[in-house]
């Protein structure tokens, strides 16, 4: 980093700065590593819903006709197209700013804000936008891995009692599976930018919007009546 830079950010950046992006980088990889590898005890919704997954693609082997499980999956490639669309849209935005923070800093001026370098307004917007980067890059490959679980499904057997049927359909429930994965980390990503975005007001806003999206998330995934349905009906039929 040149000098110059290194020394407005330095002057810039206090403390609570500093410690709000280590909370926000920890909040990022502490979430994604609770809600994927949960205690086996506390499962989250994004590991119950691997068992309905495999249920889906076991009863699509014995349905006939299958347009049913066509329409669903249509169904979950529209929603992870609305949100990468959503992402490039917000992406497209969010540069056009960064090229001119002059309304970020009119609005500091009304809030009788102390005078900000124009290069921390941009340091903060980029920000966000890496997090909606990344929320992009895992949205468009859910997407195509949809696509290749279509596929997959074209191609089981319509006989129930060959060999090949089943096991076909549960390497289309892999694929599912690892395609609701990726769509999940996109939904996260989001969430987060979200939160490193409220560092336009100040680090207390960043701190704040982090411990917000960090609770919201782990609720959801965790204490949410969702997962008490999911819960009660895997236990009636456990």
């Amino acid at each position: 980093m040149p000098s110059h830079l290194h020394s407005i950010l330095s002057q810039s950046l206090t403390s609570l700065d500093l410690f709000g992006l280590a909370l926000l980088a920890v909040a990022w990889f502490g979430t994604a590593r609770i809600v994927e590898h949960p205690p086996a005890r506390l499962p989250s919704v994004s590991v119950l819903m691997k068992t309905y997954r495999r249920d889906w693609m076991r009863q699509f082997v014995h349905r006939d006709p299958r347009i049913f499980d066509g329409n669903i999956l249509s169904t979950l490639r529209e929603g992870t197209a609305f949100f990468a669309s959503a992402c490039m849209i917000a992406i497209g935005g969010g540069l056009a700013l960064l090229g001119n923070t002059d309304p970020l800093a009119g609005i500091a001026r009304e809030l009788d804000a102390t005078a900000i370098p124009t290069l921390l307004w941009k340091l903060k917007l980029l920000l966000g936008l890496l997090f909606l980067a990344n929320g992009f890059l895992k949205f468009v490959w859910a997407h195509r891995l949809f696509g290749y679980c279509a596929v997959m499904m074209a191609a089981v057997p319509i006989d129930p009692t060959l060999p090949e049927t089943e096991a076909r359909a549960l390497a289309a429930a892999r694929v599912n599976i690892q395609a609701a994965h990726n769509f999940n980390i996109g939904l996260r990503a989001v969430y987060f930018a979200l939160a490193a975005l409220c560092w336009l007001l100040g680090p207390w806003g960043l701190i704040a919007g982090t411990a917000a999206v960090t609770a919201l998330t782990l609720r959801r995934e965790f204490a949410s009546h969702s997962r008490r349905a999911v819960l009660d009906d895997l236990g009636h039929r456990g």
